[in-house]
């Protein structure tokens, strides 16, 4: 397995970071630039990170209906709020 993916196993200390991670992986799984082993690695990693972001914007998702309370509407297709 490589330095850079052993190093990268640490959590992400922000959203950004956990985003900026995840397409780094992406982009170097799709491109082929990783032997077998330390593909399924990064898979395993990317699983991690869209798990951790998943969290923090339900975190967030909770906050901002506690601070709208019942302001909140569903968009409609074209981007409005539901009347």
């Amino acid at each position: 397995m490589s330095k850079k993916l052993t190093a990268a196993a640490a959590p992400p200390a922000s959203f950004e970071e956990a985003m900026a991670e995840l397409a780094q992986l992406v982009t170097q799984m799709e491109a082929g630039q990783l032997p077998l082993e330390a593909s399924v690695a990064a898979y395993q990693r990317g699983s991690e990170l869209v798990k951790y972001c998943a969290a923090q914007l339900d975190g967030v998702e909770a906050q901002v209906k506690v601070l709208e309370g019942d302001l909140l509407k569903p968009f409609t297709d074209n981007g409005e709020a539901a009347q």
